[in-house]
């Protein structure tokens, strides 16, 4: 099948977006009651500092992002099949005027305009939907019909754009719909397109990146259940919507919720300069792997003037490496794909961007991109040269600043990636984890180390005492240190938790950083309320599953083995696919799994012999490992005790492990 759907819950541990769903969705009833203290005279004199260096009265933007809208549904709210809000553009309506004292007013602006939502005309024969989801789905009319981009996250949320855009354009068949890359915000949505009748959705040309489906399928596969829990601190999936809670998400308002898909690519672009022409539109491609996206594209289109961007260049700093954690962007790579863009299409007069509004006319257009350009390349620049002068990532983190020619550009501003965790990104990237101080080499554990640290300061009431004194002061970035120690030390200390909240309060509050703030936040509310529920259910993912190689199951099954469950143990399996025509022979040696496609061995302690879906049944949990092993649908010949013992020795990760305390 070229077409697989699943719940969105179900593969925030598999997926690279990572957007896993609330355990409780904010409603009005929740709006006050999450226990976010006031903001303290420093933060509202930070946060006025910050409007003060500003011109967050310069009206360019909200030119730009209201320009061309032809409809906007005002009370904007999508359901599921069973009447549960996924989206509601009404939760954040109280983002108008001026900032409040608890939000940075650098990000409430940029908030503000990521609440302008609608259908917009970019120009002739180009249009977006917009604020139905973290990004943006691009129209273009073609000679018979439409050629969509990036089809939403959600197939709930692309459904409800592509229903909008009838409403007003009129009934067109789609004949094209492009992947700019292999995040699940620009494909997730599919399934709210595509009709479901294969002899009409087999004639839609589907054209992604080399590498798209092993890349939307398997980037997170191995780390998605940490991946997932940290994207609800990321992505502040726990916190009321408010001005004391989250706002947004720098990039958009906030990741969909609902149920997303995944289609196999018909036609692939894998260099630069490709062309093709769709419905009579003619496209020239820019390949640009392994920048923003593991697998990504930009396209010029010639007869249009127009430039889409993907998401190699927004209007804000990007991530070079994503709180929720995932591989160190290439900097360096990133800044000189734009740099090719410039030298490659210099007569684009829009440029669209697939989150956020477009960009007009020649000079804005080069400006925008020399400045997104300049970004990344001096954040990479200038982390190597102050490495070289022997400071550590925390001390160029905290040195490093824009220079005010980049600065002052909102489009460069950190309301999604910061130049702090970017600088500390390209170390990573270049020298790993190890600063080179030999007190960093192997130090104590968090818990251990704060026990100490905590009995070394005279004990939990002076740690206190300086905690609250360098909260009394503003000093909020030590009062987090100091606090954390004795929250890690004794985690029943309720005087500790509630300080230590209060704190991250206020660092939140002062954040520009969407990202950061709800970090900070979601931190809060867990000293005050507990841990989360699990935001990890991949029991309904069987279908997204089809799309990932076998090979990757195995992958995944080698990190969940708990190491003392088969220590000493030696076993070999023939796991025989017999719809696939497939065999992987797996060994279990020195507490560690390998695997490799091959032909069947000899010496296997047992043979498997099923399908694919049964083996989908029993990674996905649908099925008990033991009520399986011993089916007769699941044909063994050997030792089913031994094939027992190996899957008994898998874990099953918890998705709400603690973060802000012990």
């Amino acid at each position: 099948m070229r077409f697989r759907s699943t719940s969105l819950l179900a593969l925030s541990a598999l997926l690279a977006a990572a957007c896993a769903e609330s355990p409780t969705a904010p409603t009005p009833d929740r709006m006050t009651s999450q226990g976010f203290t006031a903001p303290s005279k420093y933060t509202i004199s930070a946060n006025a500092a910050v409007a003060n260096a500003l011109n967050l009265d310069d009206p360019a933007d909200a030119i730009d992002a209201t320009f061309g809208r032809i409809a906007q549904e005002d009370e904007l709210v999508i359901r599921d099949a069973t009447g549960r809000i996924l989206w509601d553009a009404r939760s954040y309506a109280f983002v108008q005027g001026d900032a409040p004292a608890s939000v940075n007013p650098s990000l409430w602006r940029q908030e503000k305009l990521n609440n302008e939502h609608g259908l917009f005309r970019v120009k002739d024969g180009i249009y977006q939907v917009r604020g139905y989801d973290i990004a943006n789905m691009s129209i273009i009319e073609g000679n018979t019909g439409w050629i969509l981009i990036d089809p939403l996250g959600s197939e709930e949320t692309a459904a409800a754009a592509i229903a909008l855009a009838r409403k007003h354009l009129g009934e067109k068949p789609i004949r094209a719909i492009l992947f700019t890359h292999s995040h699940i915000d620009h494909f997730g949505g599919i399934g709210g397109i595509l009709s479901g009748d294969p002899e009409i959705d087999g004639q839609i040309r589907l054209i992604a990146p080399k590498g798209f489906v092993a890349e939307a399928t398997s980037e997170n596969i191995l780390a998605g259940t940490a991946m997932g829990r940290r994207a609800t601190f990321m992505y502040g999936f726990g916190l009321e919507r408010s001005p004391r809670g989250h706002i947004g998400s720098g990039l958009g308002k906030e990741p969909a919720r609902g149920t997303f898909s995944i289609a196999i690519p018909t036609e692939s672009i894998d260099h630069t300069g490709q062309k093709l022409t769709i419905d009579g539109v003619d496209f020239t491609f820019q390949y640009t792997p392994e920048s923003e996206a593991p697998a990504e594209f930009l396209f010029y289109l010639p007869q249009k003037n127009a430039l889409f961007g993907a998401e190699v260049v927004s209007r804000n700093m990007h991530n070079v490496l994503t709180l929720r954690g995932a591989k160190a962007r290439d900097a360096l790579k990133w800044s000189g794909y734009i740099d090719e863009t410039i030298r490659l299409f210099p007569t684009s007069d829009v440029l669209v961007n697939s989150h956020h509004w477009p960009v007009r006319g020649r000079t804005a257009i080069r400006a925008y991109l020399e400045g997104q350009r300049d970004t990344y390349k001096f954040i990479h620049d200038q982390t190597l040269r102050l490495a070289n002068e022997g400071m550590t990532p925390r001390e160029i983190a905290d040195a490093l600043e824009l220079p005010e020619s980049l600065g002052r550009s909102f489009a460069n501003r950190g309301y999604y990636g910061t130049t702090s965790h970017n600088a500390r990104a390209v170390y990573q990237r270049y020298f790993g984890f190890y600063d080179g101080n030999p007190a960093n080499l192997n130090p104590l554990p968090p818990t251990e180390e704060a026990i100490r640290f905590v009995a070394a300061m005279g004990g939990e009431a002076a740690v206190l005492t300086e905690g609250q004194r360098a909260f009394d002061k503003g000093d909020y970035r030590w009062a987090a240190r100091v606090l954390n120690h004795l929250v890690f030390a004794d985690p029943q200390s309720q005087n500790a938790r509630t300080l230590l909240a209060a704190t991250y309060d206020q660092l939140g509050y002062q954040a520009e950083s969407a990202p950061w703030r709800d970090v900070y936040l979601s931190g809060a509310l867990e000293l005050r309320i507990g841990k989360a529920a699990a935001t990890i259910d991949i029991a309904g993912a069987t279908g997204m599953l089809q799309a990932i190689p076998i090979a990757g199951f195995f992958d995944a099954m080698a990190v969940r083995i708990d190491a003392d469950k088969i220590a000493g143990d030696e076993m070999v399996f023939n796991f025989v696919f017999t719809d696939l025509g497939e065999t992987h022979v797996v060994e279990i040696k020195n507490s560690v799994l390998n695997h490799r496609q091959s032909d069947p061995v000899d010496n296997a302690d047992a043979t498997i012999r099923l399908t694919r879906d049964f083996w989908l049944g029993l990674v996905s949990g649908n099925a008990g490992v033991r009520e399986m092993v011993f089916s007769d649908e699941f044909e063994v010949e050997g030792s089913r005790f031994a094939l027992l013992s190996f899957l008994g020795s898998l874990t099953a990760p918890p998705g709400d492990f603690a973060i802000v305390t012990p």
